[in-house]
């Protein structure tokens, strides 16, 4: 195995460390992926019937206020001008999210003013103390009051994590955004915008290099294949996308994670619901929102009599499914910990992306975590000839 460099996971992490390894070190990378196609959980493909682009693992929004992160990219791809709205329907209503002086006044039936509606929704906020307040629902409720909370975050926050909001730790709720303005764009960001060319492309230009080989259907845990972590560990140094638990064959217990399942149907209609994420409030309704993709690409020439919908649900990942984002529990940190002791002591592996570190990452923070890896830990070792020093899980 002719290679400088292992890494395992095709998503923007991997494939981030192997073009800069590549391009601006010279370095011979190899790429490896158990899935039949490239790009991970950012992965995305036409529809046969229609032709319309899919996020086949559920929405990807690309939006980031990193310089050097929005410049990287547009190595790669250009954007559109896509602007990412959210709407939601309760009690057969729809209202924009997230919550802004247009949700409140809509909700509440009045014409209020900014400083009118911030009086209101301290009011009702009052009812609990933020710092006396230990579970998600008396959280969300002293930060946005009852009626807010009730109508667009109790039963959306039930469905997402198949547990009453009232048995969620309260620091579950890092902030619940309220905007006394009508601006309804979901993202705060600087550049927002989709690739041009989808996704998939994106991602095949980020691995078209002569230094870089990607190799599909692969399985680092299979000792029988050439490129497996038997084989391979302590020969050359690998960076790791995977989750870090099976890294580890769930040696400190399995981390705990939410999954999505998806229901994707073409209806013999141009428009399905007028905009790319529908959220849906209530627990009644099993999913959590429908995402309609041909309003991802207007500028695009789609089939006016057909479209392309996919309901989300989400649950508790079990053995075998796609792990999507982490629960982070009390317990999964203190495995985590030991994690952390584990991975620095292996030889010549390096963690990282959402699965192998267990964080939330959006695909900019990938990205900006993989350049800094590359500056500040494989620079160092293949250009300065400084100890690889393994780890990257942090807890």
């Amino acid at each position: 195995m002719n290679v400088d460099l292992v890494v395992v996971g095709s998503g923007f992490f991997g494939l981030t460390v192997a073009r800069q390894c590549a391009e601006d070190l010279g370095k011979k990378v190899l790429v490896i992926d158990r899935r039949h196609h490239i790009g991970g959980n950012a992965y995305s493909e036409a529809e046969p019937e229609t032709g319309i682009e899919v996020h086949r693992y559920g929405a990807h929004l690309f939006h980031t206020s990193n310089e050097r992160v929005w410049e990287y990219c547009n190595r790669y791809t250009k954007f559109t001008d896509y602007v990412h709205r959210v709407f939601s329907i309760y009690q057969g209503e729809v209202f924009p999210l997230p919550v802004s002086l247009a949700t409140i006044n809509q909700y509440f039936r009045k014409a209020l003013s900014p400083t009118e509606a911030r009086a209101l929704v301290a009011e009702q906020a009052g009812e609990i103390d933020t710092a006396t307040a230990e579970n998600f629902e008396d959280k969300a409720i002293s930060l946005i009051g009852r009626p807010l909370y009730e109508a667009f975050f109790r039963g959306y926050t039930a469905k997402q994590w198949q547990t009453d909001p009232r048995e969620l730790p309260g620091a579950t709720v890092t902030r619940l955004p309220v905007r006394y303005t009508y601006d309804n764009r979901y993202f705060n960001d600087t550049y927002e915008g989709l690739p041009v060319d989808g996704y998939t492309a994106w991602l095949e230009r980020l691995a078209d290099h002569p230094n870089i080989e990607v190799r599909l259907e692969t399985d680092f845990f299979d000792a029988s294949q050439e490129v497996s972590k038997t084989n391979v560990l302590g020969n050359v140094p690998v960076i790791y996308t995977g989750p870090v638990d099976t890294y580890f064959d769930n040696a400190e217990g399995e981390l705990s994670w939410r999954t999505l399942d998806f229901e994707q149907e073409v209806l013999p209609v141009g428009d399905f619901q007028g905009t790319s994420v529908m959220n849906y409030a209530e627990e009644g309704v099993p999913y959590t929102r429908i995402h309609e993709f041909r309003h991802f690409h207007p500028e695009r020439d789609y089939p006016n009599d057909k479209t392309v919908i996919m309901r989300e649900f989400s649950r508790f990942a079990t053995s075998g499914d796609e792990p999507y984002y982490p629960v982070n529990t009390a317990e999964d940190r203190r495995k985590l910990l030991a994690y952390r002791d584990l991975a620095k002591q292996e030889k010549g592996v390096l963690f990282g992306g959402r699965l192998g570190t267990y964080k939330y990452l959006d695909m900019h923070m990938a990205i900006g975590a993989a350049l800094s890896m590359v500056d500040n830990k494989l620079t160092p070792h293949f250009r300065d000839g400084a100890a690889f020093t393994s780890g990257g899980v942090e807890a």
